[in-house]
């Protein structure tokens, strides 16, 4: 559940806040109000349809809405009109979403 912020200026890594759950095979997009979206993936054992939203001016993560579907090795696209297409996934998935 750990993560980093890099640096490109400097190449360093620096530790941030803790995800509330760990995953892996997740998506990440960028939001418009400099928030980071994290979706799905998989917690090692089953895949998750939970959602976090990380702020980097407080280095914290909070919970948000969960997707209708688990989602792992999916897809996440950001839209002209600022909404996030989720789509797709392991095993295989052929629904989509919106955030």
């Amino acid at each position: 559940n750990s993560a980093e912020l890099y640096d490109p200026l400097t190449g360093n890594w620096t530790t941030t806040g803790n995800m509330n759950v760990a995953r892996e095979y997740h998506t990440t997009s960028l939001l418009s109000n400099g928030k980071v979206l994290l979706t799905g993936g998989s917690n090692g054992s089953v895949y998750l349809n939970s959602a976090e939203l990380y702020d980097p001016s407080t280095g914290n993560w909070t919970t948000t809405g969960n997707m209708s579907v688990a989602r792992n090795q999916h897809t996440a696209s950001i839209l002209y009109n600022k909404t996030i297409l989720v789509a797709g996934g392991c095993c295989p998935l052929n629904s989509a979403e919106l955030y």
